[in-house]
């Protein structure tokens, strides 16, 4: 009997047009199921609804980390996960960001699936486009991988260091005030409409407001994350495809975990962890060690289970209060 080992090796594997092909495919499936079933109306959005999309958009990067297993091995699989892992709990920082915009822009819970929509399609280009800068980087000079692990080091000590967030009104940052500088704005709500027309110009809302700032935090919150999972694998496909399935989601598990992101104070130790251990992996070869794709898995998965179960344990209190 073939060993579970050899099976997901000894077997020919789709070319790679097909795998890109495929996962066209299924990101666009997914996201006109989330246009016509999730936004298809302008209404808050229940536990309930929002706990099924949040499952069902994991368990589609699951199986497609599965089918990568299936078609390049196990490895790559594993790397895939990996980077999706990583990729998902970063994101948490991002839902911590997005409430901030929402919250200080006041803007109305049942339109903030819109934005969110749009925004994850931004987020898809700019991935795209972030990823593609970081292959040629490493092509034309590999050493700045070194400089990718000098970064996440001096990342995740940071982290740990500075554990404080900012929670001052998001419109005092100098973010929100460039953004002014070059657009008419409205602070006021004109149902879902992104952008008016008022005496010959055209304003923005603070729907379209927290769009673009939304966008722009995605790019920065992009440099550490994409650095992280070129140090992880330097195939791309892997580190797109992990990229946007963990980020398709993204709006689910804001809706989820909004009232309940500040409860995991524990978390950012662990992914600061994460990214010092990710950062030095380059470096570990040299010492005579080599950090295997399940290995750098499982230690992902241990820190980021820790973290969380830690921060539910000590702010059990908190809850009830």
């Amino acid at each position: 009997m073939e060993k579970l080992s050899d099976f997901w090796v000894n077997h020919a594997t789709l070319p790679a047009s097909w795998m890109w092909g495929i996962f066209g495919v299924v990101v666009i499936a997914l996201l006109m199921w989330d246009l016509l079933f999730f936004n298809r109306k302008n209404e808050e959005p229940n536990l309930f609804h929002t706990l099924v999309v949040c499952i069902i958009y994991i368990l589609a990067g699951c199986l497609f980390g599965v089918f990568v297993m299936y078609e390049h091995g196990l490895e790559k699989g594993l790397l895939f996960f990996t980077g999706f892992l990583v990729e998902k709990s970063l994101s948490l920082d991002n839902i911590f960001v997005i409430s901030l915009i929402f919250s200080s822009l006041q803007v109305p819970r049942k339109y903030q699936h819109r934005v969110l929509f749009w925004g994850i399609l931004g987020a898809i280009v700019m991935r795209a486009l972030l990823i593609w800068v970081g292959d040629t980087l490493i092509k034309e000079f590999h050493g700045i991988l070194y400089l990718f692990s000098a970064f996440l080091l001096y990342t995740g000590v940071k982290m740990m260091v500075h554990k404080s967030e900012e929670t001052k009104d998001f419109r005092d940052r100098h973010l929100y005030k460039a953004v002014s500088k070059f657009f008419h704005v409205t602070h006021q709500i004109r149902g879902e409409h992104f952008m008016i027309k008022k005496g010959g110009h055209y304003f923005i809302t603070p729907l379209f407001f927290a769009l673009i700032l939304i966008e722009t935090m995605d790019v920065i919150f992009a440099l550490d994350s994409i650095p992280a999972i070129f140090l992880i694998t330097q195939d791309v496909f892997i580190i797109y495809t992990s990229n946007i399935f963990a980020i398709l989601g993204l709006r689910a598990l804001y809706f989820l975990l909004e009232a309940a992101v500040n409860r995991f104070k524990y978390l950012k130790d662990a992914l600061a962890i994460i990214l010092i251990f990710i950062g030095s992996k380059i470096f570990l070869p040299f010492a005579g060690i080599e950090v295997s794709a399940p290995w750098s898995l499982g230690v992902t998965f241990g820190l980021i289970a820790g973290g969380i179960l830690l921060s539910l344990y000590k702010t059990r209190g908190e809850e009830k209060a």
